[in-house]
């Protein structure tokens, strides 16, 4: 019977991860297919899918008060669904590995597009925004950034990213997050 809680609890935790994977596939999915919809359909697909995303965050709000053993977890996701929400990334693969906490990942992403780019399959523009970020990305997980790097993502940086990298892990484990987010999302609506 005491494992009762810790089963529901993983339950809980699968099917909101589930959940959260799938908008970022959607949101993927939506970039993809921008070119084939008319501005309309993409405005309209695309700020469904942030709503979808706005809804797992109050329901990881809601988990975060009741149950404790998800509290890690609930904040790694918040500040993936922050960043989603705040336009400080806008690649939903970024999102994706900056969500599951994998630096390596993001490095080895960074390393994809520098080659990309070498050989003409990315624009610079692209290359740029993904590359700041991977790199804001990796910085939020605690990684290390060479001179260089922190250079680059300070000349290239937005205003949405660099809000989003002020806002402490300490202050993401409690509300400072959410009203961050909650802040960028009114000010995007007006």
């Amino acid at each position: 019977m005491s494992s009762r809680g810790q089963a529901e609890s993983s339950i809980l935790q699968k099917n909101v991860q589930e959940q959260f994977e799938r908008l970022v596939r959607q949101l993927s999915d939506i970039e993809e297919m921008k070119d084939d919809l008319d501005e309309d359909e993409y405005d309209e697909m695309k700020n469904d899918s942030i709503q979808q995303l706005q809804e797992v965050k109050e329901l990881l709000q809601k988990t975060q008060k009741g149950d404790m053993s998800l509290v890690d977890e609930v904040n790694a996701m918040q500040l993936a669904i922050q960043a989603a929400i705040s336009n400080a990334f806008k690649t939903p693969q970024v999102i994706d590995l900056f969500a599951k906490k994998q630096p390596g990942q993001l490095r080895t992403r960074l390393s994809v597009i520098e080659r990309d780019m070498k050989v003409g399959k990315m624009s610079p523009e692209a290359y740029q925004q993904q590359k700041v970020e991977i790199l804001g990305a990796v910085k939020k997980l605690g990684g290390q950034l060479s001179p260089a790097e922190i250079n680059y993502l300070s000349k290239h940086g937005s205003s949405s990213l660099s809000s989003f990298l002020e806002v402490d892990n300490e202050a993401a484990s409690n509300d400072g997050i959410l009203s961050v987010a909650e802040t960028q999302i009114r000010s995007a609506k007006s």
